[in-house]
């Protein structure tokens, strides 16, 4: 477009019809501004939120390990408790036998 043809559109245009797009492209500069800053502020977020999730799991899997170890060490408790309460049976019929 040729400066002639900007001063030929621009003189078509009244003042009120200018200062309102005018407006309209600051509030367009503005949203986005808004848009671009609760972008930022989600991608922040979200970040925090995955980290926070990778620590919860892997806090599960901790808590996952620590289970089975426990679970393993009780069966090996109830069967040294169940021996002995054997040998303690056994020895009470011993007795008794005698």
């Amino acid at each position: 477009m040729s400066v002639n043809e900007v001063e030929e559109v621009t003189g078509q245009v009244p003042a009120e019809d200018f200062q309102a797009l005018e407006e309209k492209v600051y509030r367009t500069i503005e949203l986005y501004k808004a848009a671009k800053e609760a972008r930022a502020v989600s991608e922040r977020d979200v970040k925090r939120l995955r980290e926070q999730l990778e620590e919860r799991e892997e806090e599960n899997a901790a808590m996952r390990r620590e289970l089975v170890q426990l679970r393993k060490e009780r069966q090996d408790i109830r069967g040294r408790v169940e021996k002995m309460l054997g040998q303690m049976d056994d020895l009470a019929h011993e007795q008794a036998a005698s």
